[in-house]
């Protein structure tokens, strides 16, 4: 198994929350705030794989040999998943989970705030998430997140991280509310959108941010862009200027 950090560069996932709406679907994008790792920059949601995240016991849909296998590394693949959920709900209080076999809807206001309790634990490191789906009788719904892409901080930054990005749709009865303590805005926006205020200087984002968006753009559907993922056919051909920007094989 692949260590979380070697060197300079840690092991990270990102997640584009997805939903339709009615000009066409939308992802969830977050505001860096102006001080840390890539400030003020718009981004998906995600952060750093913990070492916690190797939770094979509480996940449904998925193993670790056939996580590892599409990633293309020997075990420890899970953990990605794993990292992508749990960041989810700490930044933006959506959780990829299921109850029974069921997706996790929060159905009553005291459900909702009980969630809203939780994530407020795991900030404040009161909690775990395996403690949550313990006491609340749930799996991590690790099969409802398709693997996206795969970059790695070029060499010139100071920070890098091994990253893999995946994608889910938006959980009915859920919603997104980012976490005012790492996020200095949030909203859903059509990925074309997003593209025409970084083109007019408005939002400032790196380039897998910006070739992820391009990717996702002239869809109809979500449906539409997951079974584009699910066939692999969803990239950009890997050209020499994207594998310098940080683009890398899936596998």
């Amino acid at each position: 198994m692949e260590p979380i950090q070697r060197g300079n560069i840690r092991l990270a996932a990102t997640v584009l929350l997805l939903r339709d709406a009615s000009p066409g679907p939308e992802v969830f994008m977050v505001k860096r705030p102006g001080s840390g790792v890539f400030p003020d920059l718009h981004v998906f949601p995600g952060g750093k794989v913990d070492e916690g995240d190797h939770l094979e016991a509480i996940c449904s849909g998925l193993d670790d040999a056939t996580a590892s296998a599409r990633l293309g590394v020997a075990a420890g693949g899970l953990r990605y998943w794993v990292a992508a959920i749990r960041e989810c709900f700490e930044e933006c209080g959506v959780l990829l989970a299921t109850r029974d076999g069921v997706l996790l809807e929060f159905d009553t206001a005291a459900e909702r705030q009980r969630f809203t309790s939780y994530r407020r634990a795991i900030e404040a490191g009161d909690m775990t998430l395996p403690q949550i789906c313990r006491q609340e009788g749930l799996l991590l719904a690790c099969d409802r997140l398709a693997y996206f892409s795969h970059w790695l901080t070029p060499e010139s930054a100071p920070k890098r991280f091994d990253t893999r990005f995946f994608t889910t749709t938006m959980p009915t009865g859920q919603h997104a509310i980012a976490d005012t303590g790492e996020t200095a805005e949030a909203e859903w926006v059509r990925p074309e959108d997003a593209l025409a205020r970084h083109g007019e200087g408005a939002w400032q984002m790196i380039h897998p941010t910006l070739v992820t968006l391009g990717s996702i753009t002239g869809k109809a559907t979500v449906a539409d862009i997951l079974a584009g993922v699910r066939a692999e056919t969803h990239l950009p051909a890997l050209t020499d200027a994207l594998r310098a920007h940080g683009m890398r094989d899936l596998r």
